[in-house]
């Protein structure tokens, strides 16, 4: 099974903001903000409900990345690995 290096601390991704130029902090996994349950689940029943269809197929983790300064909000793929 492939685990995310974000949500493992293996990695830290610097993303600045287009919009004021501050850095975006990580806020999570998407699915965390669409089910505040979901982490009882396995990751593949989370997968299956995040809204985005492929997240298990490619082994990806999407992560909602916010900037704090002006509201700024991206989803970012993130390889697992």
């Amino acid at each position: 099974m492939a685990m995310c290096p974000l949500c493992n601390s293996l990695k830290v991704l610097e993303i600045y903001c287009p919009a004021c130029n501050s850095r975006l902090d990580d806020s999570g996994k998407v699915s965390d903000f669409l089910d505040p349950y979901g982490h009882y689940n396995d990751e593949e029943t989370v997968k299956m409900g995040d809204g985005y269809p492929n997240t298990a197929k490619d082994q990806i983790c999407p992560h909602l990345m916010v900037c704090n300064k002006c509201g700024y909000d991206v989803v970012k793929f993130i390889q697992e690995r």
